[in-house]
């Protein structure tokens, strides 16, 4: 079904969660699959189409940006998550932690604290840890943190190693352990990646 051959450091979704699923046909982890990828194409249209590209690093616009993306296949698409995961801030701190990210993120940029690439790779692996949303958390990671770099930084988006992130493979065992390394306060492995 749905929840099984979930790939490695994927989030399974609680029951209730997956009641949230709008296309009660999808059977299957590649139909639902493509019926997300479907809505995050949209979702991209969505960014190019928006007025105002430079107010981003608001909740609201995380939010918002997730519902763009997820909200034809999800009920809780754009709603933060109410139940704890195998990765992420507690539930409860979501909000305190997203926001703490959003002040420090504008502090990097106002303050020219660190160069584009890496206020981007920061703001993008702490995103990852807060993880707040039910599921899509990392496609919704990397989506931000490219629509920071080419919105409000003026910088090309990154390339996320040229390869799969989503399915099990050789690029997402890259990426998750350049996570990890990012974890223990090492962002360089996990900056190398993003450009290669």
């Amino acid at each position: 079904m749905i929840q099984d051959n979930l790939p490695k450091g994927a989030t399974p979704l609680s029951e209730e969660e997956m009641e949230g699923l709008k296309i009660k046909t999808i059977t299957t982890r590649g139909e639902l699959d493509r019926w997300e990828q479907q809505n995050i194409g949209e979702a991209m249209d969505w960014l190019d189409k928006r007025k105002n590209k430079s107010e981003i690093l608001n909740e609201e616009f995380v939010k918002k940006l997730h519902y763009q993306m997820l909200n034809k296949v999800w009920e809780w698409a754009g709603k933060f998550r109410k139940t704890d995961k195998n990765i992420g801030v507690d539930k409860h701190r979501i909000g305190v932690e997203l926001r703490q990210l959003l002040d420090d993120t504008k502090y990097w940029i106002d303050n020219n604290t660190y160069e584009p690439d890496e206020i981007a790779t920061r703001f993008h692996h702490r995103l990852v840890h807060i993880h707040c949303f039910p599921n899509g958390n990392g496609r919704h990671a990397r989506l931000m943190t490219d629509t920071l770099l080419t919105d409000v930084l003026g910088k090309k988006a990154f390339t996320w190693g040229s390869g799969d992130l989503v399915h099990e493979g050789d690029v997402r065992d890259i990426y998750i352990s350049a996570l990890r390394f990012a974890d223990g306060h090492d962002y360089e492995p996990l900056k190398r990646f993003v450009r290669a």
